[in-house]
């Protein structure tokens, strides 16, 4: 038996023969054109069948793994999109007379050298996604593709790097697991392998295509791949395996009970989601309500923003659907890193710096209200919570808190009813902790980030792959200030939860307790087993349960 030690991005077991994923050759002749017309043409037809063809792995990927995972395919649609990238192929086609083809392979292989040149800048980690997709046009434009895993039978996948849109291409029913020599516990890969709970090691050396064919068993657990297992390896195997079921079916009973700890503490456990179709998932679930809905899916997937109408039909929708249950909006979080075309972004050289969050929405007014009034439209259906991101200033709260003012006079006047709702905003930056108490007073609740607040605490940009090590949501410092946002938040009566991807992992469950955290919202998967952490718990610090209730009443208007 041979053993290769990785490191563990997905705990699970998995058995199959071990694949090697071979990426396509792509030899593109550079003989010189005369129809650049053509070429051009080629280019922009290929480039729109590309991005038909990401938008139908951010359905799949959705489906499968979740919203979370699936926002990188939104990511590429909009860099084809982008100037710089569509420029340096067109360019090159009509200055050198070169084939599409060819302008693809030479253009974007130009952009990923300069991008993995910027060390420390945020366009840095895009070179993997220009990479991407500059496999994707070449595969448009010459009709040749790697050709995936032949074979019926359940396979452990081995590979040098995978890309997401390599990854989501494969047939999930034979993929038992993924084994790569290089991978980031961060990459879009690996994020999307978790949602999907492929069980997955990364930085696997020794790993070599003479080993191709030969019977292997994945141990998540302990990080480890074995070659033609022991009959004694097999067997565990099949325990662990076994006990994953077991555990499964345990916790399926768990979906209609409350989320009590083992000393009676209620815990409010919410789900996060990012459109309407993932309401089945929150009710599948048992989560008690939505504490975090994304709405950036309304301004990406468009190609002008959303009228006051289309965002109206969504939000009373899902509020309808899961009433009484309460549902959190969170108010538009775009900026240059996230934007279509038609949004006239002004480049930035670090946008999770720049105008995102509440300061888009404050810059763009008349685009925050249409939001609003659609919010406050939607708030008689159900249980609404309206919250702003991004928020590092009372008098960003008091901005906000007056347009609200403004859209509801406006909405009564036209005979419109408006219903209660609460009123919070999400603390992700260092400031919001800081100045906690203050910002508590101003609204019904607060919900900590915790992505973001680590990025910016930790001065690491969570998309640069090449960063993986030093960011880090557990960090002592982001959890101290997490439990400083919460005394600051109980100090005023409100409610204080996380709906950050950290909220999601058991192991620190305990942790967001016993700093005082009243709720967490998750990804709908990880709804149940999260449910059954909290109800293990005991001892941790208690508060009034007045802030779970989930009432809207505070704010009549």
């Amino acid at each position: 038996m041979l053993t290769i030690t990785g490191e563990s991005i997905m705990k699970g077991v998995a058995s199959g023969t071990l694949r090697f994923y071979r990426k396509m050759e792509r030899e593109v002749p550079g003989e010189d054109t005369q129809d650049i017309k053509t070429e051009l043409e080629k280019f922009e037809s290929a480039r729109q069948r590309l991005k038909n063809a990401q938008q139908s792995l951010y359905e799949k990927t959705k489906a499968e793994a979740g919203e979370e995972s699936a926002e990188i395919f939104l990511a590429h649609m909009q860099m084809l999109d982008d100037e710089m990238l569509k420029n340096s192929v067109k360019e090159i086609i009509r200055e050198q007379n070169r084939s599409a083809a060819y302008a693809v392979q030479v253009g974007l292989s130009s952009i990923v050298g300069r991008f993995q040149a910027m060390d420390d800048l945020y366009v840095s980690a895009r070179s993997e996604d220009i990479a991407d997709l500059a496999n994707g046009l070449l595969d448009e434009l010459t009709g040749m593709a790697s050709s995936g895993i032949e074979g019926q039978k359940p396979y452990i996948l081995a590979a040098e790097q995978l890309s997401p849109s390599e990854l989501m291409k494969l047939d999930r029913k034979r993929l038992a697991g993924i084994v790569l020599c290089s991978g980031s516990k961060i990459s879009h890969t690996s994020i999307i392998a978790k949602g999907m709970e492929i069980p997955m090691l990364i930085k696997c050396s020794g790993l070599d295509e003479s080993l191709e064919g030969k019977e292997a068993v994945l141990d998540g657990y302990t990080g480890h791949l074995f070659l033609e297992p022991t009959p004694e390896q097999k067997i565990l195997t099949e325990e662990r395996r076994s006990r994953e079921l077991d555990d499964k079916d345990r916790i399926q009973k768990l979906k209609d009970k409350e989320t009590v700890t083992a000393d009676g503490r209620k815990i409010r456990l919410l789900a996060n989601i990012g459109d309407p179709s993932d309401v089945g998932a929150v009710i599948a679930n048992g989560a008690e309500g939505v504490g975090l809905f994304r709405t950036e899916f309304l301004f990406l997937n468009n190609s002008d923003f959303p009228t006051e109408e289309e965002q109206f039909f969504v939000y009373r929708q899902v509020l309808k659907t899961l009433a009484p249950k309460p549902v959190i909006i969170r108010t538009c979080d775009i900026g240059a890193d996230k934007a279509s075309d038609y949004m006239n972004f002004e480049a930035e050289d670090n946008p999770a710096l720049g105008l995102r969050g509440v300061r888009f929405s404050l810059a763009r007014r008349g685009i925050f209200k249409t939001q609003l009034r659609a919010m406050l439209r939607a708030s008689s259906y159900g249980t609404l919570g309206i919250m702003i991101p991004m928020i590092s200033d009372v008098q960003e709260i008091r901005e906000c808190r007056e347009l609200l003012s403004e859209c509801r006079e406006e909405l009564e006047a036209q005979g419109t009813e408006v219903g209660s709702y609460e009123f919070g905003i999400t603390v992700e930056t260092p400031a919001a902790v800081l100045c906690a108490e203050e910002l508590a007073g101003e609204v019904d609740f607060f919900s900590v980030g915790s992505n973001d607040l680590a990025q910016y605490t930790l001065a690491v940009d969570r998309q640069n792959t090449r960063l993986a090590s030093f960011f880090d949501p557990c960090h002592p410092s982001v959890l101290r200030l997490i439990r400083m946002a919460a005394e600051a938040g109980h100090k005023k009566g409100i409610r204080v939860g996380i709906c950050g991807e950290i909220g999601s992992d058991p192991a620190l469950t305990e942790t967001f307790l016993q700093a005082g955290i009243d709720e967490l919202s998750v990804n709908p998967k990880s709804i149940l087993p999260i449910r059954e952490r909290v109800m293990t718990i005991s001892g941790a610090r208690a508060h009034s349960d007045d802030r779970l209730s989930g009432s809207a009443a505070q704010h009549p208007g």
